[in-house]
């Protein structure tokens, strides 16, 4: 295929709502082997002409992917949490260099570059991972793997972020949410949370 036959291949799947695609769905819609269009969509990406979102998905030149579509195209069973949540729920007021994300899959590569930020996956087991959660931790989702992180990584979550609004938490569900975690991530919420 030509650029300009990527390029209406692309837009036209635009039009209809799916800017982001995979390597197979490209070679599937396109006739082409996976291998002919990993060296195609490198071509292409090279001179501007198709986007990379991240690592084997493409899109449109120009176009913009929001972070939850980018993360179901990645991992579909992760969600956003710890401090990248806790900031769109208000709850702290750094901006994390680090999207954290939790999913029960290994990836072979632990963090992904992407247009919207650096996206870390984490793997968790239930119970600490919810399977119920759309794309974006609650605030009390939020804070207690927030918590739960970075004190496996041996470090203090209370002198990591500065904290606000922690009174807008729903102490009920915080602590029906808490109980799915260790002891030392409850003592370490009651200190944060009191």
């Amino acid at each position: 295929m030509k650029t300009r036959d990527w390029q209406n291949l692309l837009t036209e799947h635009a039009r209809s709502g799916k800017t982001l695609f995979t390597v197979t769905e490209l070679a599937n819609a396109s006739g082409m082997p996976r291998r002919r269009v990993n060296v195609e969509m490198a071509r292409l990406v090279k001179y501007g002409a198709v986007a990379r979102h991240a690592r084997g998905l493409y899109g449109p030149a120009g176009t913009s992917v929001p972070l939850e579509r980018l993360l179901h195209g990645l991992d579909p069973y992760a969600y956003v949490t710890g401090a990248y949540a806790l900031m769109q729920n208000g709850l702290v007021t750094q901006v994390p260099s680090v999207i954290t994300c939790f999913t029960t899959r290994r990836h072979s590569r632990r963090e992904t570059q992407t247009p919207v930020g650096r996206i870390e996956f984490v793997c968790v087991r239930p119970p600490i991972y919810r399977g119920d959660v759309q794309h974006i931790a609650g605030p009390e989702l939020a804070l207690c793997d927030f918590v739960y992180i970075t004190l496996r990584r041996g470090m203090n979550p209370a002198s990591l972020v500065t904290f606000r609004r922690l009174h807008s938490l729903k102490k009920s569900l915080l602590i029906r949410t808490a109980k799915r975690y260790p002891a030392t991530v409850r003592r370490q919420l009651a200190a944060i949370v009191n």
